[in-house]
């Protein structure tokens, strides 16, 4: 029988660029699977599994060590612990105070105001899917989603790849009042995005979907799209190029973000092969957000 009051948390800490693979480690396992940076320095991330019991550890250190091997890297230190549910949730309101991008203004309960006159603003709570808002990627985002809105008063229809807690989805269609397709491959961030939207009174501009890939029926029959936001990592947004270039309407702008500045030719290459031209980079050291016109 559980323990009242009490989960688990099993995690590993590895380089940014094999986050992926270890996630998926967790996955199946975990009822909620979370990666966040390790150290300021943005080159190594924790993945990080939560239970509602203790976790089979051989079974994960098998998954763990499958891993390793597959990217040839040594195998890194499996964490299992008891966390108390009450100061997780405490610690997660403290950790999240509100925060200012441009006009966007995100926030979660525990802030009752006031509020910054004129402000756009997010409520987000701290939970389960990626995205609070105060990751520099995010934050990214964010300030060229508002910088956009300043000159371009309109759009017809928007997409948020990789939605999490789809902060990006109900910015575009709180800045825009335009419909937003908010697109993840996790089945609770779809939930938690639609209930996000609920909280922020978008639920019917805001569809959300989980969707594999932006080449998903799911996805594509909601395009063109004049403004597309994909907050991922360098090698997936790398290989979605094509996708995203074909999805994205003339005139359109193209947000990525979720890579180090050490990865912004490898990404920005192909998307230039497909006829995309920089308009504008934010670098939030050591992340990097650019911004792209079709």
């Amino acid at each position: 029988m559980n323990d009242i009051g009490s989960a688990w948390s099993a995690k590993v800490t590895v380089k940014t660029e094999h986050a992926d693979a270890f996630e998926q480690a967790f996955s199946g396992l975990a009822g909620v699977v979370s990666m966040y940076e390790a150290n300021p320095d943005g080159f190594t991330w924790t993945v990080e599994g939560t239970f509602d019991e203790a976790p089979p550890r051989a079974e994960l250190a098998e998954r763990v060590a499958l891993a390793a091997s597959s990217l040839g890297v040594a195998e890194p230190d499996l964490e299992i612990a008891k966390i108390p549910v009450k100061d997780w949730l405490t610690e997660s309101a403290m950790a999240f105070p509100p925060l200012r991008a441009g006009r966007f203004y995100i926030h979660g309960d525990h802030i009752q105001g006031p509020f910054p006159p004129g402000a756009i603003r997010i409520l987000v709570n701290a939970a389960t899917a990626f995205g609070s808002g105060h990751h520099a990627s995010t934050m990214g985002c964010l300030l060229a989603l508002d910088d956009l809105s300043h000159r371009r008063k309109t759009i017809r229809r928007g997409l948020d790849m990789g939605a999490g807690t789809a902060i990006l989805a109900i910015g575009m269609a709180k800045a825009w009042r335009a419909p937003i397709v908010a697109a993840d491959i996790d089945p609770v961030a779809v939930k938690v995005s639609r209930y996000n939207a609920a909280r922020n009174g978008v639920t019917p501009l805001i569809h959300a979907v989980l969707s594999e890939g932006c080449g998903q029926r799911e996805v594509t029959r909601g395009g063109p799209y004049d403004v597309i936001t994909a907050n991922i990592l360098a090698r997936p947004l790398a290989a979605m190029s094509a996708d995203l270039a074909e999805l994205l309407a003339p005139g359109g702008t193209l947000i990525l973000a979720g890579f180090l500045r050490h990865h912004e030719q490898m990404v920005l290459a192909p998307y230039r092969m497909h006829g995309l031209r920089l308009v504008k980079r934010y670098r939030l050291a050591p992340w990097t957000t650019l911004v792209l016109g079709k």
